[in-house]
């Protein structure tokens, strides 16, 4: 059915369903022109998009045009269409689209605060809210409220990414302070925490605390190199078994918990070449505990790299110079 761009020409051929740009099967949105495409995301006095489009559209869109293009594109439609300039503003009118308006600013403010780093995203948000309110007075306390909610998200990210910063600037000095000292008295990671439930515990504060300042266009805009493996390795083949066995019972934790992030990274370091061909240390792990292990589990690389061959795979645009919106 699908040559190599991933097109069904037999489906376009047949132009069903085609409504302004915009092309349907069975109701579902195929494709469209990206103009149509944004006209779709702009509300009117007796429309609002559905939300699983505005998500996927905010989403996708930035594969073909900046998010701050797309919101000067939005503001102006929606200052255009909704007569916003004129003087002296119609306050039914401006009752029936201000909530309309906010509430879409609203899920793109909640969703993809971090567009809004961008100060020319910033400038378009603020004329249009500006717009309303000078229509009608009283949606400013809706508008202040929509900014300060933006306003605190951006501050926060902020601060993660400074202690993020700091982190990563401070631990390559404490690594080379640490190898300095006598091996006597370094302390390996069971000696500061000798329980894998605990440790494995705090695997998982970390991983959510991350994970959760991930937001869903960085799907689309990266994928990260982890740093290289620090080569140095353990002094004592009974003592490494050790510390390899202590890993298999924070990985078991992890399981538990339902920590598979951490758990996957545990198992990955484990059948890393550095570590798996060290046979005779192995030799004196329990290997048993491991096996059990290596299960399919959902797993967040595996998860980016789906989403990547996804993308690959699929035409952004059509022969017909559509949007590939399905």
């Amino acid at each position: 059915m699908f040559d190599s761009s991933g097109y069904n020409r037999n489906l376009y051929q047949s132009k069903e369903d085609g409504c302004g740009g915009l092309y349907y099967h069975d109701n579902n949105l195929l494709s469209g022109s990206l103009e149509a495409l944004i006209q779709h995301l702009v509300p009117s006095v007796d429309y609002y998009p559905d939300r699983t489009y505005i998500f996927t559209f905010l989403l996708s869109s930035r594969l073909f045009m900046h998010p701050y293009e797309l919101m000067a594109k939005v503001c102006h439609l929606c200052i255009e269409q909704q007569r916003l300039s004129e003087p002296v503003q119609d306050k039914n009118r401006i009752r029936k689209i201000a909530p309309k308006i906010l509430q879409l600013l609203t899920e793109w403010t909640e969703t993809f605060p971090y567009d809004f780093r961008d100060e020319r995203m910033m400038r378009n948000l603020k004329e249009l809210a500006q717009r309303i309110t000078s229509g009608d007075e009283m949606y400013r306390k809706n508008v202040q409220q929509l900014l300060q909610n933006l306003l605190r998200k951006l501050a926060t990210v902020s601060q993660y990414e400074e202690v993020l910063a700091k982190i990563n600037a401070t631990s390559t000095d404490r690594l080379t302070v640490l190898k300095t000292k006598p091996q006597s008295i370094q302390r390996d990671i069971i000696t500061v925490c000798n329980d894998p439930y605990t440790l494995a515990q705090q695997l998982t504060h970390i991983e959510l605390e991350r994970l959760n300042y991930i937001g869903p266009e960085e799907f689309v805009q990266a994928f990260v190199q982890k740093d290289p493996l620090d080569n140095d390795k353990p002094v004592k083949k009974k003592h490494r078994a050790r510390v390899i066995e202590y890993f298999i019972d924070v990985a078991r934790e992890c399981f538990n918990i339902g920590n598979f992030n951490s758990l996957m990274a545990i198992i990955s370091g484990m059948n890393m070449s550095p570590v798996s061909r060290l046979k005779k240390t192995w030799a004196k792990v329990k290997t048993a505990k491991f096996d059990i292990l290596e299960i399919v589990i959902p797993f967040f690389s595996l998860l980016i790299k789906d989403i990547y061959f996804l993308n690959e795979g699929c035409a952004n645009r059509l022969p017909n110079g559509h949007v590939n919106f399905e």
